[in-house]
C-alpha cells in the first residue's frame, strides 16, 4: 500500500472534506492509504489580531510532531499552506511533496507565498485550467483535478406535494460568499414578485441580511454536514453569482456541481471554470447581467419540463466527469508519481 500523509486546512474547511478526505476510501482500492493531518486549531487566523501570534504557534506545535511522521509516508500531499498565506514547515515535510490548490491563493501577498510553496513541491495539483496555467509559471509538473462530487450521496429525489405550488431557488455556501448573492438581491426580488409561489432557501453558516426580499419568502438553513445534501435536494433551482474577478476565475465550481448532481439545473455567472462546465451540456442558465439573471430565472421557474431536463443532463455530466469514481483513478496516479 502506498502510504500519503495529507496536510490540510481542517476538519470543517470544505477544501479539505471534498478534495482530500471523501477520497480515503475509494483510494484504498487503487492502493493509497492516506491519512489526513489537521491541527484543531485550524489553517485560518481568528478575526481578532492579539489572539493570532497564539493561534499560528499552536497551530505549528500540532503540526510539527505530523511533519516529523511524514518522513515515514511515501508521498506528502499539501492541501494549500498549513498557515493561512505564510510558508512554514512546508519544506521540512518528507518527499515527494504534492501541492493542491483550489483557489486563487497567489492573489494573497502578492505571489511570493504560493510560488514558494509550488517550487517546494514535486507536483502540483490544480482545481481548474485557470490556476493551472499560473502554477505551470512555477512547477513543470501541473495536473488539473476538478473537486469531486460524491454522486453516490449527492443524488436526485423526488418532490413531494407537501410544498404545494411553491418553487424553491436556492443558494449554498459560506458566510463569506453572500456577498456575490447580495449584489443579486435587486434581480432575485423582481423575479419573486412576479412569481408568488416562488421562495428563496440559503444554506448558511449565517442567516443573510437582505434590505429588499422580504424575510418571510427566505428559508433559511443553518449549514450542517449532516443537513448539507438533503438541503440541496430540497430545492428546484440552483444558483452560484459570481463577479468576473480573478478570485472569482480561481473557484471550481463546486456549489454548481452539487446541485447538478442532485439533479437540479443552474443559473450561474458565466465566470471561469462555470463557463467550462455549462459547455458540457445543456445543464442550465449562464447570466452576467440583472436582465439575464431575471430572464434565466423566470424562464426556469415557469417551465418544470426544462428544469427536470437540465437536472438530468447535470446529473449525467457530474457521473462522467466529476465522480469520485471517475477522478480518484486519477488522483492515484498523481499521488504515485506514475
Amino acid at each position: 500500500m502506498f502510504k500519503v500523509a495529507a496536510f490540510t486546512g481542517g476538519i470543517v474547511v470544505p477544501s479539505a472534506r471534498f478534495r482530500v478526505r471523501q477520497y480515503i476510501p475509494t483510494l484504498q482500492g487503487y492502493g493509497v492509504a492516506l491519512e489526513e493531518m489537521w491541527s484543531r486549531f485550524g489553517c485560518y487566523p481568528p478575526k481578532a489580531k492579539w489572539k493570532r501570534p497564539i493561534w499560528a504557534s499552536a497551530t505549528l506545535a500540532v503540526q510539527l510532531p505530523n511533519v516529523v511522521k511524514s518522513w515515514h509516508y511515501d508521498a506528502v500531499l499539501l492541501q494549500r499552506e498549513m498557515l493561512s498565506t505564510f510558508v512554514t514547515l512546508e519544506s521540512l515535510t518528507g518527499k515527494p511533496r504534492i501541492l493542491d490548490v483550489d483557489d486563487a491563493i497567489f492573489l494573497n501577498r502578492g505571489d511570493c507565498f504560493a510560488r514558494r510553496l509550488a517550487q517546494l513541491a514535486d507536483r502540483v495539483i490544480c482545481g481548474n485550467a485557470y490556476l493551472a496555467e499560473r502554477f505551470s509559471v512555477w512547477n513543470r509538473d501541473v495536473t488539473v483535478i476538478a473537486t469531486t462530487v460524491d454522486a453516490q450521496r449527492y443524488i436526485p429525489i423526488a418532490k413531494g406535494t407537501e410544498r404545494g405550488d411553491s418553487i424553491v431557488i436556492g443558494w449554498i455556501g459560506t458566510s463569506a460568499n453572500l456577498k456575490y448573492l447580495y449584489d443579486l438581491e435587486a434581480a432575485i426580488a423582481q423575479v419573486m414578485k412576479s412569481v408568488p409561489g416562488a421562495r428563496l432557501r440559503i444554506v448558511c453558516d449565517k442567516c443573510p441580511a437582505f434590505q429588499i426580499i422580504s424575510s418571510d419568502r427566505v428559508d433559511f438553513i443553518r449549514w450542517s454536514e449532516e443537513i448539507e445534501v438533503a438541503s440541496i435536494q430540497g430545492m428546484d433551482i440552483g444558483i452560484m453569482p459570481l463577479e468576473d474577478t480573478e478570485w472569482a476565475r480561481g473557484k471550481c465550481s463546486f456549489k454548481m456541481l452539487q446541485y447538478m448532481s442532485c439533479g437540479l439545473p443552474v443559473v450561474v455567472s458565466p465566470v471561469g471554470m462555470n463557463l467550462e462546465v455549462l459547455a458540457l451540456g445543456t445543464v442550465g442558465i449562464g447570466a452576467a447581467t440583472m436582465d439575464q439573471w431575471i430572464d434565466a430565472l423566470l424562464v426556469l421557474l415557469k417551465n418544470a419540463k426544462l428544469r427536470t431536463c437540465m437536472g438530468v443532463v447535470g446529473r449525467q455530466v457530474v457521473e462522467t466527469y466529476f465522480s469520485i469514481e471517475v477522478l480518484a483513478p486519477r488522483l492515484a496516479v498523481v499521488l504515485k508519481g506514475e
